[in-house]
C-alpha cells in the first residue's frame, strides 16, 4: 500500500476531533474544485465525471486513514526491565521518545493503553506524533533513556528525545548517563537556575557538551514557578549555540499553573507544539 501524503496525515489527525464535519468539507472542497472544469448537459441531473472523480479520492483519503489506523496499533513493549508504549507506522520516517512530566508513571497496560498521567501534554498527543509519520516511544519514570535510544534506533533513525516539564529533568540525568539521541526538544522546561529552581538541566549536565541540538519550546506566559520564561535565555546562553528556542503564545489556562491543562501544558495549542517538535531532528 502507498505511503500517505502530509496533507492526508494531518487530514487523519483532524478527523479524530469530527470525522463528520471535516469528511463532508473535504467532500466539499473536492466537489467545487472539480466543478469548474466540467458542467453537465443541459437537462442531465447525474454527476459528471469530475464530480465522481472528487468523491473516489476524497473515498480513498478515508480508507486510507482506515488502513493507516491498522497500521498505527499502540503495543507494550519491555525495555531494561521497564514497560513503555510503541506506536510503529509501517514506514516510519524517525522516532521519537517521549518523556511526560509530572512523576512520570504512565501506568502502560498490557495492550498498548495509558492509565496515568492521560492529561499529559506528551501523552495525549502521542497519536499526533505517529500520524506524521513518526515511531512513538511514550516511556515510564523507570526506563533507561539509552535503552531506549538505542532501541528506537533499531526502529528509525534520527531519534529525538522529548520531554516535558519534569520529564526535561529525567531527559538531562539519561543525558548525563549517557544516552545520546540524535536530537533533544525541552517543553516547559526546569532549564536553568532562573526558570525557579535549583535542580535544572543546566545543574544536571554541567557542561553543554554532551547536549545534541536542541529545541526549547516555550510558553511566553508559563505561570508555573520551576519553569519560569526568564529561565530559557540563560539556556540559550549556556548552550554555546547548540540551543534555538520558539516561543508559543496565547491558549487557555485552567487551573493549577503547574498542571497540563494551564499555559505550562501548552491547553489548546497541541497542533501547533506537535508541529514544530515533530520537524526538528
Amino acid at each position: 500500500m502507498s505511503t500517505l501524503t502530509r496533507r492526508e496525515l494531518e487530514f487523519l489527525v483532524s478527523l479524530r476531533a469530527d470525522w463528520r464535519r471535516l469528511y463532508l468539507n473535504e467532500i466539499r472542497r473536492l466537489l467545487k474544485g472539480d466543478d469548474t472544469r466540467a458542467e453537465p448537459e443541459e437537462g442531465q441531473h447525474e454527476m459528471t465525471r469530475y464530480t465522481w472523480m472528487g468523491c473516489f479520492v476524497a473515498a480513498s483519503i478515508i480508507a486510507g486513514v482506515a488502513c493507516a489506523s491498522s497500521a498505527l496499533a499502540d503495543e507494550t513493549v519491555t525495555i531494561g526491565g521497564s514497560r513503555a508504549v510503541l506506536i510503529k507506522p509501517k514506514a516510519p520516517r524517525a522516532s521519537v521518545i517521549l518523556m511526560p512530566g509530572g512523576d512520570g508513571n504512565i501506568r502502560p497496560g498490557d495492550q498498548g493503553d495509558i492509565h496515568g498521567l492521560t492529561g499529559n501534554q506528551l501523552v495525549r498527543t502521542r497519536h499526533a506524533y505517529a500520524a506524521r509519520g513518526l515511531a512513538v516511544l511514550v516511556v515510564d519514570a523507570g526506563t533507561d533513556l539509552s535503552s531506549a535510544v538505542q532501541y528506537m534506533a533499531a526502529i528509525k533513525r534520527p531519534v529525538t528525545v522529548i520531554g516535558t516539564s519534569n520529564g526535561t529533568i529525567r531527559a538531562a540525568q539519561g543525558i548525563a548517563r549517557g544516552a545520546r539521541p540524535d536530537a533533544l526538544v525541552l517543553t516547559a522546561g526546569l532549564l536553568s537556575a532562573q526558570s525557579g529552581t535549583g535542580n535544572n538541566v543546566v545543574s544536571i549536565l554541567g557542561s553543554p557538551a554532551s547536549l545534541p541540538r536542541t529545541l526549547i519550546i516555550h510558553h511566553s506566559q508559563d505561570g508555573c514557578r520551576a519553569t519560569l520564561p526568564a529561565g530559557v535565555d540563560p539556556f540559550i546562553k549556556w548552550s554555546a549555540g547548540r540551543a534555538r528556542v520558539a516561543w508559543i503564545n496565547g491558549g487557555n489556562s485552567q487551573g493549577d499553573p503547574c498542571e497540563a491543562f494551564a499555559h505550562h501544558g501548552f491547553n489548546g495549542q497541541d497542533g501547533q507544539v506537535v508541529g514544530i517538535a515533530a520537524s526538528f531532528r
